[in-house]
């Protein structure tokens, strides 16, 4: 059997329509395509293969083909000042008289019609998704409309193909929105072993414990002789231990303190992950630590109290500069407020918390003419199909011309 392969590869290279490194790199390293070793079969081969693989590769190839289209929609924008000075009988004034205009004219920039031979996708709601910000990926925007988070019009719809058409609003889910453009919550790789380590146990423990009522006194002796918690039992306990250490970094703490706090939390977190073999000497070994750095923070916050004045010292600004300072502050602490209100941290949000981009994704954060979109609400407006102008394409893609030439005509020879 042949081996699947790789969606990313570094031996064939392939440029996706998702916000990876392997997908910036993919891009860096495009070229135009070679002319000069291969035959125009070959050229118009490979350019269709590296176009299908970014455009349109969540569909198969024969529901593509009913989609492609050979009219590609295109505007010529018109000069109105030019249009209103002339009524057109000066193009052919001297014509065969040898009269030539001593204005030179200026050659209008080529359109690009074959870049938008694969206009029909973008029509895709998955792939409207997806250039509108609110997935990482077409196959994640895909994802999010077969689970109904995606209204169009305000209607729940689930089929992914759906194609949109002018003045059609589309909105996701906005906690979808921000685990899919939002940094992901890291989690150590020591953690990720011990948790399969437990779920190899306990399915082990089913398989050979299959009816534990055959055995009633069993549970009734582990419980008589068990002295101590129970694991789970110090687990919450260090969990609760990690919520105070969040609750006291969100506080205002100097930077040496926080750095403090900081290396505190990495040490509960890897306990936490090695929960099974926690031991209560190591639960209250942590909550000494926590303890004496905590009175250590009161007594430092103690001895930098501002103590009373005995007398009213002089003002160094006036009145109105002390006003617009206050004013400053004021407004300052509002936006931190409200900031903080919904960018706070949040241990069950399924992304890191406070909110922060994904990476790589500034190279890819753009969003066509042809949508209106609004990030408040994570809603946005197709406005128009793309089309082509003078000098551009509204189809955005990251290949050579040629390359979008070679692709359009492999597909017009197979319409």
């Amino acid at each position: 059997m042949r081996k699947k392969p790789r969606f990313h590869s570094l031996k064939k290279l392939k440029v996706r329509q998702d916000w990876s490194r392997w997908s910036l790199y993919s891009i860096s390293q495009l070229r135009a395509p070679n002319t000069a070793t291969k035959t125009y079969f070959q050229q118009k081969w490979t350019a269709k293969s590296d176009t299908r693989a970014y455009h349109g590769e969540q569909i198969r190839e024969k529901k593509w083909k009913r989609l492609f289209r050979r009219n590609l929609p295109a505007v010529v924008p018109m000069d109105h000042r030019y249009l209103a000075r002339y009524d057109g009988s000066e193009q052919a004034a001297g014509r065969g008289a040898g009269a030539d205009s001593n204005e030179k004219e200026r050659t209008p920039q080529q359109t690009p019609y074959m870049q938008m031979a694969y206009y029909p996708i973008e029509r895709r709601l998955d792939t409207a998704i997806f250039r509108a910000l609110f997935a990482s990926s077409v196959r994640q925007a895909r994802q999010f409309v077969v689970h109904g988070l995606v209204r169009v019009n305000g209607k729940k719809m689930p089929y992914p193909g759906y194609m949109l058409n002018p003045g059609d609003m589309f909105q996701v889910e906005p906690s979808s929105v921000m685990f899919a453009t939002g940094a992901r919550k890291e989690r150590s790789s020591t953690a990720r072993k011990v948790a399969k380590e437990k779920a190899a146990e306990r399915a082990k423990a089913r398989e050979e414990n299959p009816a534990p009522a055959h055995n009633p006194n069993q549970k009734a002796e582990i419980v008589a002789t068990r002295a101590e918690p129970t694991p789970k039992e110090l687990k919450e306990h260090m969990q609760s231990l990690m919520v105070d250490v969040e609750n006291v970094l969100n506080e205002d703490v100097g930077a040496k303190d926080k750095q403090k706090f900081r290396a505190f939390r990495q040490t509960v977190r890897k306990a936490v992950s090695l929960w099974g073999k926690a031991t209560p000497e190591t639960v209250s070994t942590l909550d000494t630590q926590f303890t004496f750095l905590k009175d250590a923070l009161n007594a430092r916050r103690a001895a930098l109290a501002p103590e009373p004045a005995e007398e009213e010292a002089t003002p160094m600004m006036s009145p109105e500069d002390q006003k617009k300072l206050s004013d400053a502050f004021e407004k300052l602490k509002l936006e931190h407020q409200h900031i903080s209100t919904w960018n706070k941290r949040d241990a069950s949000a399924p992304y890191a918390t406070p909110w922060r981009p994904r990476d790589y994704m500034t190279a890819f954060a753009f969003i066509p003419r042809y949508l209106e979109v609004n990030q408040n609400v994570c809603a946005a407006v197709y406005l128009r199909h793309p089309v082509a102008r003078p000098g551009l394409a509204e189809v955005p893609t990251p290949f050579h011309i040629e390359t979008g030439q070679l692709a359009f005509n492999w597909y017009l020879r197979r319409r």
